[in-house]
C-alpha cells in the first residue's frame, strides 16, 4: 500500500564544442520581454493562491502557499516554471535556515533521488559513444568490483538499461546518507555492505527483467561502471557531460559541498520544522541521491532533455537514445524517469527525498512544467499541492482535481473505528480519533486526517484514496478496506 504524496527552456543555444562524438550546448536563458511586469506577477500569485490537494472538500477554497507551508512545517521552497519550452518564472520562498536567510531562484538544494535522470544522460551519452551498450551484461564493463555470482543471473542478465529503468532485481531502495562528521564510505564498501556503510549490499535477489522494483543499489552500479570506464571521478565527468552542457551553472555532484556553492545553500529540517543536527546528511551515492542543484537548473536540464526528445539541433543526445529514454517500461518508467500521458500530453518526471530535503521535477512535450525543490521533510506534500496550482493556472490537461463531498457525523461514531488493522505482515495501520476527528497513520508514514462522506466511508485531501469500515455502526469495524490505485487492499483489527 502506498499512503504517502506523488512521487515541465532555454530560450538561445550555443554550441561549444563536441563532447563524445555529440554536439552539445549551453543553455543562455535569456529574460521574457515580460519579466517582473504586472501581468507575470498576477501570474506568480494566481498559482501561489492556488494551490489544490490531489483530493478537495467542495465548497472550501484553494490555499495560499504561505499558509501551507506553515502547516507543513515547510520552512523554504524554490520553484521554476517552465511554459511554451521556456523557463517563464523563478522565485524562492520562505527561509534556507540560516539566521532566517531568504531562499532564492539560486538557492542550492539536495534533489535525491532526481539525480537519478542525470547519472541516467550521462551513462547514455557513453552509449551514444560506442563506450557501453544498453544490453550487454556489466560485468563487461566493471573493473573494480563485480556482481555476486547468482542463478538467477544465469539465463537473463544484468544490463545497463535494467539498471535504468529498475529491472534488474537489485536490492537497496534508498540510502539514509551520513551526518557530518560521520566516517564516510567508499563506493565499494556501499555495494558490498561493508562498514562503515550503513546499507545492506547490492545484491540480485530476483531475475533480472521479469519485473519494476525501484533500486537506488542499482544505480550505485551505474556509478561504478561509470567510474570504471571514463577513468574519471563521478562528479567531473558529470559536470563535463551533463551539468555543463545543460547550463546548470548552480549545480554540483560533489558530496560535501564545496563551501563556495555550500555558502548558497538551504539547511535540512524534518517533518516538525526543526532542523536537522550537523546540517545536510553527506551522500556518496553520488548517481542515486548526490546531486545539488536549483529548480532553475533542473529546468533547464528538463528542457536540454525535452529538445533532444524533439530531435533538434545540437541537443544534449541524440533523438534516438532520447527516445529509448523516455519509452515507459514496466512500472511507466524509462531510463531514468517517469515517463506518463498520451501522445502530444506525454510528460516525464522525477520525485526526490532525502533526509530533510524533498522535491519533484515535471516536463512534457510541449515545453511545460515546473520544478519544486524544499528543504523539508513534507516538501512533497507541499510540491504535489504547488503543481496544481501551476496545472491551474497554465491549463494543464491532466492535472484534474478531485472533489468529494464530506458530510458531518456523530463523533461518538467515530468511536467504533478506532484501533489498529493489519494489511499484511509488513503493513499496519492505526485509526486514531483527535479532538473530533479521524487520522489515519500507516507505519512509518506520515499522519493523515480522513473525512466522512458516508458513515463509513472516507477520504483523505493528501492522496487519491477511499477508506472504508466494515461495520453495522452498532459494533467497532472489524476490518478496513483502502481503495487506491484501482486495488482494494483489507485489513482486519488486531486484538
Amino acid at each position: 500500500m502506498t499512503i504517502d504524496p506523488p512521487p515541465k527552456g532555454p530560450t538561445r543555444r550555443e554550441v561549444v564544442k563536441t563532447l563524445l562524438g555529440a554536439p552539445v550546448y549551453v543553455v543562455a536563458a535569456q529574460a521574457r520581454a515580460d519579466a517582473g511586469s504586472p501581468d507575470e506577477e498576477a501570474r506568480i500569485e494566481r498559482v501561489l493562491s492556488g494551490l489544490r490537494p490531489p483530493v478537495s472538500v467542495e465548497g472550501e477554497a484553494s490555499a495560499k502557499l504561505a499558509d501551507q507551508m506553515k502547516a507543513l512545517h515547510v520552512p523554504g521552497v524554490s520553484i521554476a516554471v517552465m511554459h511554451d519550452g521556456a523557463i517563464d518564472w523563478a522565485r524562492g520562498f520562505g527561509t534556507t535556515g540560516k539566521r532566517d536567510a531568504k531562499v532564492s531562484d539560486v538557492t542550492l538544494f539536495q534533489a535525491a533521488s532526481v539525480s537519478k535522470p542525470v547519472t541516467a544522460v550521462a551513462a547514455l551519452a557513453l552509449v551514444q559513444a560506442g563506450m557501453l551498450a544498453l544490453d550487454t551484461a556489466v560485468d563487461t564493463y566493471l573493473k573494480s568490483w563485480k556482481l555476486p555470482s547468482s542463478p538467477l543471473t544465469r539465463d537473463e542478465k544484468v544490463t545497463l538499461r535494467r539498471l535504468l529503468n529498475h529491472t534488474a532485481g537489485t536490492t537497496v531502495h534508498g540510502f539514509d546518507g551520513y551526518v557530518p562528521g560521520a566516517a564516510i564510505p567508499n563506493l565499494l564498501e556501499i555495494l558490498n555492505g561493508q562498514a562503515p556503510a550503513n546499507s545492506p549490499p547490492v545484491v540480485v535477489d530476483t531475475i533480472p527483467g521479469t519485473q519494476f522494483r525501484y533500486s537506488g543499489g542499482g544505480y550505485t552500479i551505474v556509478q561504478q561502471i561509470l567510474n570504471d570506464v571514463t577513468g574519471q571521478p563521478f562528479a567531473d565527468f558529470l559536470k563535463g557531460t551533463v551539468l555543463a552542457p545543460s547550463g546548470m551553472t548552480h549545480s554540483s555532484f560533489d558530496q560535501p559541498l564545496p563551501g563556495e556553492l555550500a555558502a548558497h545553500a538551504a539547511l535540512p529540517h524534518d517533518g516538525k520544522g526543526n532542523a536537522l543536527a550537523g546540517g545536510p546528511h553527506i551522500y556518496p551515492e553520488l548517481a542515486a541521491a548526490g546531486l545539488w542543484t536549483t529548480p532553475t537548473d533542473l529546468a533547464r536540464f528538463a528542457l536540454a532533455l525535452r529538445d533532444a526528445w524533439q530531435g533538434k539541433p545540437a541537443a544534449l543526445l541524440s533523438q534516438a537514445i532520447t527516445q529509448q529514454m523516455l519509452t515507459p517500461s514496466l512500472g511507466h518508467y524509462g531510463l531514468g524517469l517517469l515517463v506518463e500521458g498520451k501522445p502530444a500530453h506525454e510528460r516525464f518526471s522525477h520525485a526526490g527525498a532525502n533526509a530533510g530535503y524533498q522535491c519533484v521535477m515535471v516536463a512534457d512535450a510541449a515545453g511545460d512544467g515546473a520544478v519544486i525543490m524544499t528543504n523539508g521533510d513534507n516538501g512533497l506534500r507541499l510540491a504535489s499541492e504547488i503543481l496544481r496550482g501551476v496545472a491551474g493556472e497554465y491549463g494543464w490537461n491532466d492535472w484534474p482535481v478531485q472533489v468529494r463531498r464530506k458530510i458531518v457525523v456523530d463523533p461518538k461514531l467515530l468511536d467504533g473505528f478506532v484501533g489498529n488493522f493489519r494489511l499484511n505482515p509488513a503493513i499496519l495501520i492505526q485509526i486514531a480519533k483527535e479532538d473530533g476527528h479521524l487520522y489515519l497513520q500507516a507505519r512509518g508514514q506520515d499522519r493523515l486526517e480522513i473525512f466522512p462522506e458516508s458513515s463509513r466511508v472516507f477520504f483523505t485531501t493528501a492522496v487519491v484514496a477511499v477508506i472504508t469500515f466494515d461495520t453495522d455502526g452498532s459494533t467497532p469495524a472489524t476490518r478496513i478496506i483502502i481503495h487506491q490505485g484501482g486495488q482494494d487492499m483489507t485489513g482486519t483489527r488486531m486484538p
